[in-house]
């Protein structure tokens, strides 16, 4: 297995954000299952901040999910370059991998976005906090089963997503909107813009209704007036 950076610091973050087994975090980081358990103890490495594997690019997703399925799952590590140290990964990006033990706070922060941000749209909302789509119209809709228990919390603080990836989501939105705005009022001022080529039209057609208005009028008209 490659050597993981930073195991402590590693080990901290499997523990606070996985279902992972002291025995899986000890062999991913190399480190003994005592000290392990050390660390989720406070004992050990008091102070150090955890460290993300996944945002570093030291293991995938889907290794951490199949560890979190099975107890007995051996994680592997993703291999090195050995000039930049950083992971070959796919370019292809998955859904954001949302730890398990905030998995439950994702109904208060899509509340959130869509009572604050009515703009974003549920595709947007759907790969910020890694959710689905169907759990977003629920909300919108407030059908989902737990619509009475949600209170809406700001993702960030939830620890969903950064501020920076939501800033800018909120700004793409809003670009996207003030476009689309734009447009449809550029499409009205056009429309209006056809009127005056009609008018000759109706003019004619009116006059030729007073022409037999009036031919009718003659007529029907006694004589001797």
């Amino acid at each position: 297995m490659t050597q993981i950076l930073m195991p402590k610091a590693t080990a901290v973050w499997l523990i606070d954000n996985t279902a992972m087994t002291f025995k899986q975090i000890s062999e991913f980081c190399t480190l003994h299952i005592l000290e392990v358990e050390g660390i989720a103890d406070g004992d050990v490495a008091a102070g150090i901040r955890g460290a993300d594997p996944i945002a570093n690019g030291q293991v995938s997703r889907e290794e951490i999910e199949k560890a979190e399925a099975d107890p007995n799952y051996a994680m592997k590590s993703n291999k090195f370059d050995s000039d930049t140290r950083m992971t070959k990964q796919s370019k292809k990006k998955g859904p954001r991998y949302t730890p398990l033990s905030r998995r439950q706070d994702r109904p208060d922060a899509i509340a959130w976005i869509v009572r604050n941000h009515p703009e974003i749209t549920d595709a947007q909302i759907s790969k910020l906090i890694g959710t689905t789509k169907p759990t977003i119209k629920s909300i919108r809709e407030r059908t989902h089963w737990k619509i009475s228990m949600i209170n809406p919390t700001d993702p960030v603080s939830l620890g969903l997503c950064t501020q920076i990836d939501l800033d800018r989501l909120v700004a793409k939105a809003a670009e996207k909107k003030a476009k689309m705005e734009e447009e449809a009022k550029k499409g009205l001022e056009d429309g209006d813009s056809l009127t005056p080529l009609e008018t000759p039209k109706v003019a004619e057609e009116a006059a030729e209704t007073e022409k037999v208005e009036h031919t009718l009028e003659s007529l029907f008209k006694p004589s001797g007036e």
